[in-house]
């Protein structure tokens, strides 16, 4: 069961003429409650007021969203959800002109599951991620490519499907943020023009470079990932997920993503723990 906070009041309804509803206008954040604490929410918080920047969409500040995540009250185990929509108004496109973003917050308890250290099965999707530069990076409201090709497969056995652009650039998973091994580094897609920016990936990036691992943004091709030693997947629910298998083609997971998913665990991410 999820609570949920509607401009800091107990509430589980929006108006109908809000414009996150309506047109996908805003932005969120699913950040993960590990031992009773939001994990990284300085992280999120960071890329949600980028977001709003983005948009033209009043950012309430990190103050008065912490105040309203604390209202909610805790749990040892569970999901944060943040949206912020532009909120109501006329009819049509044109933004109208906010003090407030509308805020909505929500928790949800569940309970620990499993590690994340078995290797999964992915697939390639047919649904491409559309190239807009104006919305690269950012978590917007807008998911419907990736509900899309989500919907491309039932099998329980395939965690998650890989996205690609119309030009055949791989780009990330439906879900995830894709990583390479080759030669003792990490490849991961350039999101220059298309894909959500992951708490996680920024993670990952960081921990390598402190660890002299070398990380490089690139353009990413179906020869490329062929070619790879090995692949991970991250997010912020998750952590990260080696790839055993990716359309018939095995993977074994590397001396390098072992490496990172220890100093994932060590640095909170106990998904990663061994």
């Amino acid at each position: 069961m999820t609570a949920w906070l509607v401009n800091g009041n107990r509430a589980d309804t929006v108006a109908v003429d809000d414009r996150g509803l309506a047109y996908g206008d805003g932005l969120f954040e699913t950040i993960a409650v590990r031992g009773g604490q939001p994990r990284f929410p300085d992280a999120h918080l960071e890329r949600l007021a980028k977001g709003c920047a983005r948009l033209g969409i009043p950012y309430p500040g990190d103050e008065l969203l912490a105040k309203e995540i604390r209202l909610l009250g805790n749990c040892e185990h569970g999901t944060l959800k943040i949206l912020l929509t532009r909120g109501g108004g006329p009819r049509g496109y044109a933004p109208p002109q906010v003090r407030m973003a509308t805020r909505i917050i929500g928790l949800s308890e569940s309970k620990p599951g499993g590690t994340a250290v078995d290797a999964v099965r992915i697939r390639y999707c047919e649904t491409p991620i559309a190239v807009n530069r104006a919305l690269a990076g950012i978590k917007t409201l807008n998911r419907l490519e990736q509900v899309v090709a989500r919907a491309e497969w039932s099998d329980p056995g395939i965690k998650e499907g890989l996205m690609l652009n119309d030009r055949g650039d791989v780009v990330c998973g439906t879900m995830t943020n894709l990583f390479l091994v080759s030669g003792g580094g990490l490849l991961t897609p350039d999101l220059g023009e298309c894909g959500i920016r992951g708490v996680m990936r920024d993670r990952v990036m960081r921990l390598a470079e402190q660890n002299n691992i070398s990380v490089a943004e690139v353009r990413v091709s179906k020869a490329d990932i062929n070619e790879a030693d090995d692949l991970f997947l991250t997010n912020s629910l998750i952590g990260a997920w080696p790839v055993a298998e990716l359309n018939g083609q095995q993977y074994e997971r590397s001396a390098v993503t072992s490496r990172l998913m220890q100093l994932l665990a060590e640095s909170g991410v106990m998904e990663c723990a061994v």
